[in-house]
């Protein structure tokens, strides 16, 4: 009777584990494994972000641009023309523009701004060493004095006797746009202006400028 009574218990694995510890661990490698994979996906995605990033970078904020040196409004103060010798004399105010679009200081060195009739040099002012600042227009207030004195054979008495005088403005910048700074850049920029007076008003009819 005490046989029978006698209760029988499995035996226990030899390694000592249980089958839930098997399973346990099963579950934590599968675990760590999907960490992993996650850390990889992060760290691609990162890798990713940052080419996107330097790509744009390179594209904009690290281009280098051509600054732009152009003249600003005209003011005429003083416009005397003699169709039948020919001559003229003038005098105006105006402003030297250098338009910086980078995202850097250009820096220039000084030069000087040419005033022409027919490729001939009727006037010249200077513009000092400066800089333009980032994404700004650096603005040169000058006072400008042209005369035909200098002047030999030209179309100037036909065209006057028309009623206008047409000169063009020249100049040539050269400087270094500075980035981050750590990277600096030599850039040379070129006025090349035409501006047409009306000689009957004494005012200014046109100015453009590439």
């Amino acid at each position: 009777m005490a046989e029978k009574n006698q209760q029988v218990y499995p035996l226990a694995p030899a390694n000592g584990y249980t089958r839930s510890d098997a399973e346990s661990l099963e579950s934590a490698d599968e675990l760590k494994r999907k960490k992993r994979i996650k850390l990889a996906i992060y760290i691609g995605i990162f890798i990713v972000f940052q080419i996107m990033v330097i790509t744009a970078m390179s594209l904009t904020v690290m281009k280098v641009k051509t600054p732009k040196v152009r003249l600003g409004n005209i003011n005429v103060q003083d416009l005397n023309s003699v169709p039948a010798t020919p001559s003229f004399d003038t005098k105006f105010t105006t402003q030297i523009r250098v338009k910086n679009t980078n995202f850097g200081p250009y820096k220039y060195d000084a030069s000087i701004v040419t005033f022409l009739y027919q490729g001939a040099t009727v006037g010249q002012v200077s513009i000092p060493k400066s800089k333009a600042g980032m994404l700004s227009t650096k603005k040169i207030n000058v006072e400008v004095s042209l005369s035909s004195s200098a002047l030999s054979s030209t179309n100037l008495g036909s065209e006057m006797s028309n009623g206008v005088l047409t000169l063009n403005s020249a100049a040539k910048l050269t400087g270094k746009v500075e980035l981050m700074f750590i990277m600096k850049k030599k850039k040379s920029s070129t006025m090349d202006c035409t501006m047409a007076f009306d000689l009957s008003s004494k005012t200014l009819k046109s100015l453009q400028c590439k």
